[in-house]
């Protein structure tokens, strides 16, 4: 007999938030869940409804039917009768506002689904399943039991999109699918997918053949981080895209779960697959190929006709295959360099009166629009199309901060907020040991569940032009399906309910208790999601000079932390955390979470180095980044050591545009032999190293002077990290030091982040 999926519900007791919501494990939360007496049984009996005049419905009601069938053998009939006993009816009620909102209803003698709309019934649907709590395998088929329950919802945001790039690393057709019906099952209603870029053409295009000859292929893949120097590379040609058949099945299915496609084709930048190809569409003769590394690259789409021309082409063969309302034409990281020595790009803007570059790249993104606009569609872009003057349409996807969106919504456009500090799902999620390669960053499960899309700055009618928000899936770093999975989910869940519950629900430790139990529903869809959620979380915190406690804690109340002090792995017979851990020697700390013998987190180590002004009074000049200082100022003396490979634990310390000043006191004045610190370097990330460090030294505290200065910065390196040194002479007495670190500045042409400030990222100002 072969096997299928039956569900078991456990009950639970009741608990306050949501009207009673605890123990039902739904995400993203409704907006009002009512618990009633009893318990709905579906057994083979069950019968399917849809109501009169609610045919409309009939997909969702066949939807339900399937999935039962796949999961629990129970084979149920739809119909337009019933007995109104035993039966999950189905109705449309215009008194509901909105096509997205529900009501659910579940008795103990029937199921009552009503929506004004298929895409309510669905999310009703999804919602009846998550209230089955639970699936495992079994031989026979079994009835399901369902608590009795009033749900009113309704989402927050008309946009809750999950995005993924499919051209740095190619996923078939199968995991797109599944990866839609994950997005389904949590509310989403955009999918949004990014098709082309330097490294490869990812989508079939009848006019141009040699797009999926060789445009989807590049002859080899960078191997390890792209920081990493000399870059390696694996030698094996690389590649694939998706036949319009495809594509249809792809929009099709997804359609089906009330999810809108929305295709990415990169321009005028990010276009050197596409160059490879037709190479007649660059300002310079090439020839050109596919990129094997990423980054950003100088040769773009040269702003001529016949460059519109091949765009109209490949956007008409794009507009066939998507009913989406928009298509996003990219607009980001597009260098001016080609442009700036290029004679066509110089009479161009002669011609049209353009002011420079940036206005030149407006005018292509106009015409691009106006074009989309002619087929009755709208354009998404990066926020970069704010550049040189927005498009008139055109609605921003704000990523480089919320800056962006803010100067659009301000503007009367539309916004999707998708900020690189909460919602990029390509960075770290944990600073445990054994975190697969990733580009960089630190995005832990809690700040993404924390954001919040509508900024302060905006007034309540500028507010109404943020749509939404979207989590970005950015592959260079994923070469396989579980990668993509690890990555995006829980953190995947987190935008889900940012996005469909109110903003005064939304509570982290009543979320994280949800999750907790439904990771046994990803669980048995054999889900590679993160457990970084169980993590050991440490905070250091000062004592007597020279040393330090640290305080663990886990979001699993059942959890034991155990702990070692030698280096070694912590185990179950490993000291058990009961009280702050004080340091005052050299250690290397490890702990992680146990439940009986078995550990459930990765094991989080923290170096501690005590140096003369560890724990000292430190004052900074300029705050970092509000996103890169986890652990204030004092991070920079508390002794404790930053991750070798990511800087964004609460050890680093990022500042963009601006340099470091610390002033630290050492309470007397004592003999100091040395100033020592460490910077981040990671070029793929736009952090680069400093052009100085200076050591000015007082003993009141105003009048400073030189005592040293530091400028040998290399210009590449491969290591993740540079340590630099500024001396001082024999028995120097000082009390105050004045620790200043100047930036990179701009990144130069050909480098990444070419025309932006550097990152500067800064770690333990070490004294001796």
């Amino acid at each position: 007999m072969h096997k299928i999926l039956s569900f078991l519900f456990v009950l639970t007791g009741i608990t306050g938030l949501a009207q009673s919501s605890a123990g039902l494990a739904l995400i993203p939360l409704p907006k009002e869940v009512i618990r009633k007496e009893g318990i709905f049984t579906i057994d083979p009996n069950t019968q399917i409804r849809v109501a009169d005049g609610a045919q409309v419905l009939q997909p969702v009601a066949d939807y339900l039917a399937a999935y039962l069938y796949r999961a629990a053998g129970l084979e149920l009939q739809v119909s337009g009768e019933g007995s109104k006993t035993n039966e999950i009816e189905f109705s449309l009620d215009a008194a509901i506002s909105g096509a997205e909102a529900y009501r659910l209803e579940v008795g103990p003698e029937r199921i009552r689904i009503r929506a004004k709309a298929g895409a309510g019934a669905f999310y009703a649907v999804q919602t009846l399943l998550q209230l089955l709590q639970g699936e495992r395998e079994g031989d026979t088929p079994r009835p399901i039991e369902v608590p009795a329950v009033q749900i009113t919802d309704a989402p927050r945001f008309e946009y809750r999109g999950m995005h993924l790039d499919v051209a740095r690393h190619f996923f078939p057709v199968s995991f797109i699918k599944r990866y839609i019906d994950l997005l389904a099952m949590h509310k989403f209603n955009r999918f949004h997918w990014h098709l082309t870029e330097d490294q490869g053409w990812r989508i079939e295009i009848k006019k141009y053949p040699r797009l999926q000859e060789v445009a989807a292929w590049r002859k080899e893949t960078l191997i390890g981080h792209y920081s990493d120097q000399p870059h390696q590379f694996d030698g094996k040609r690389y590649g694939g895209y998706y036949t319009q058949d495809e594509v249809r099945e792809v929009v099709r299915y997804a359609a089906e779960r009330f999810i809108t496609v929305v295709p990415e084709i990169e321009l005028p930048g990010h276009s050197l697959a596409a160059l490879s190809a037709y190479p007649e569409l660059a300002c310079t003769a090439g020839p050109f190929e596919a990129a094997t590394k990423w980054g950003i690259f100088e040769d773009v789409f040269c702003p001529k006709e016949e460059t519109f021309t091949f765009l109209e082409n490949v956007l008409t063969e794009v507009i066939e295959l998507f009913p989406s309302e928009y298509i996003h034409i990219g607009g980001d990281e597009c260098p001016k360099t080609r442009w700036e020595s290029c004679a066509h790009c110089q009479a161009l803007i002669k011609k049209e009166g353009l002011k420079d570059e940036h206005e030149l790249q407006s005018y292509f993104i106009r015409r691009i629009e106006r074009f989309i606009n002619s087929k009755g569609r709208q354009i998404i872009g990066w926020d970069e199309i704010l550049e040189g003057g927005l498009a008139p349409n055109a609605t921003v996807m704000s990523w480089r901060g919320i800056k962006g969106g803010i100067a659009a919504a301000k503007e009367g456009h539309k916004v999707i907020m998708t900020p690189t500090s909460h919602c990029y799902l390509d960075y770290y999620q944990s600073d445990a040991e054994g975190e697969p390669l990733a580009i960089g960053g630190f995005l832990p499960l809690e700040k993404v569940y924390n954001y919040e899309p509508i900024p302060d700055e905006l007034t309540a009618e500028e507010a109404r032009f943020i749509l939404g928000a979207q989590g970005n899936v950015w592959t260079e770093y994923m070469p396989t399906e579980a990668q993509v999975e690890y990555m995006a989910f829980p953190r995947a869940l987190a935008i889900a309910e940012l996005t469909w519950t109110p903003r005064e629900q939304k509570n982290y430790a009543d979320f994280t208790a949800r999750l907790v139990r439904h990771f046994d529903r990803l669980d048995a869809k054999n889900l590679n999601y993160s457990r970084a959620l169980f993590q050991v979380k440490a905070e250091t915190r000062p004592a007597a000079p020279g040393s330090a406690a640290v305080v663990f804690s886990s979001l699993d109340p059942k959890a034991e932390i155990r702990y070692t002090t030698d280096g070694s792995a912590p185990g179950p017979g490993s000291p058990l955390y009961t009280a702050p851990v004080s340091l005052s020697a050299p250690t290397l700390l490890k702990s992680a979470a146990f439940q009986g013998a078995s550990r459930k987190s990765s094991v989080l180590s923290l170096q501690f180095e005590p140096h003369l002004v560890t724990g000292k009074p430190v004052v900074l000049a300029d705050p970092p980044s509000p996103n890169y200082s986890l652990g204030g100022p004092q991070a920079l003396v508390n002794g404790f050591i930053g991750s070798d490979t990511r800087y964004g634990d609460s050890e680093w310390l990022g500042w963009a545009g601006k340099d470091m000043e610390a002033l630290i006191d050492l309470g007397a004045r004592v003999p100091v032999s040395q100033v020592q610190t460490r910077f981040f370097n990671g070029p793929g990330q736009w952090i680069y190293l400093p052009r100085a460090m200076e050591v000015a030294v007082s003993n009141d505290g105003k009048k400073f002077k030189p005592a040293g200065k530091f400028t040998n910065f290399p210009e590449q390196s491969r290591d993740k990290t540079f340590a630099a040194a500024v001396s001082f002479k024999k028995n120097t007495k000082v009390r105050y030091l004045r620790v200043t670190v100047r930036r990179h500045g701009i990144i130069a042409p050909g480098k990444q982040g070419a025309g932006h400030e550097a990152w500067l990222f800064v770690d333990e100002v070490r004294v001796k």
